[in-house]
């Protein structure tokens, strides 16, 4: 039998990183509340007194949008792996003023809701519509915050590519292609299901 040796440092090589993992079990329970919100949706809309509307455009643009954010952050990613350090921090940028415009999209979105009269107190499919694309705003919103982290890190510190700043990135990354396909998913069914 083997004997460890307690002097070699653990490495993560064959598992997968433990903040990854935690990441992953956030995911999870995100998925268990928007998973509980279009359940009760589908049986409140069963249950009558539901107001029909049509999905406003700018809805259809924020989740081009959405996708774009996804494209340039994997480039930007794949470019800092790849010591790209112009193509990296370049589409990091892009990404964040694109991650902007989804929230100003659905600003747009939500106040062309209102001028249709769907809102919060009128009927409940109103309430559902503002409450669902309203969390979502809100994981959004985290996203911004870490791609803020990100850009700060890729401006003050020296650029070198380490384990440690590819796991930090990778985060960033799952984090926002996560929530860019909980958006196509809620868009495709408030689309399909209202």
């Amino acid at each position: 039998m083997e004997v460890a040796d307690i002097n070699k440092p653990l490495t993560f090589r064959n598992r997968i990183h433990p903040w990854i993992f935690a990441e992953l079990v956030s995911f999870a329970s995100i998925i268990m509340m928007f998973g509980a919100l279009t359940s009760a949706y589908i049986v409140k809309k069963a249950a009558g007194n539901w107001l029909e509307y049509s999905m406003p455009t700018h809805f259809y643009f924020s989740s081009a949008v959405v996708i774009l954010t996804s494209i340039l952050l994997h480039i930007s990613f794949k470019s800092f792996v790849k010591k790209n350090e112009v193509l990296y921090k370049t589409c990091l940028v892009l990404a964040f003023v694109s991650g902007i415009s989804f929230i100003v999209l659905q600003y747009y979105g939500w106040n062309a809701l209102y001028a249709a009269g769907v809102d919060l107190k009128a009927n409940v499919s109103g309430s559902f519509m503002y409450l669902i694309t309203g969390l979502h705003a809100l994981h959004i919103l985290g996203g911004l915050a870490a791609l803020v982290v990100a850009m700060i890190h890729a401006f003050s510190l020296p650029f070198i590519v380490t384990e440690k700043r590819k796991v930090r990135y990778k985060l960033v990354c799952y984090y926002w292609h996560f929530v860019d396909f909980l958006w196509i998913y809620l868009f495709a069914f408030l689309m399909f299901y209202k």
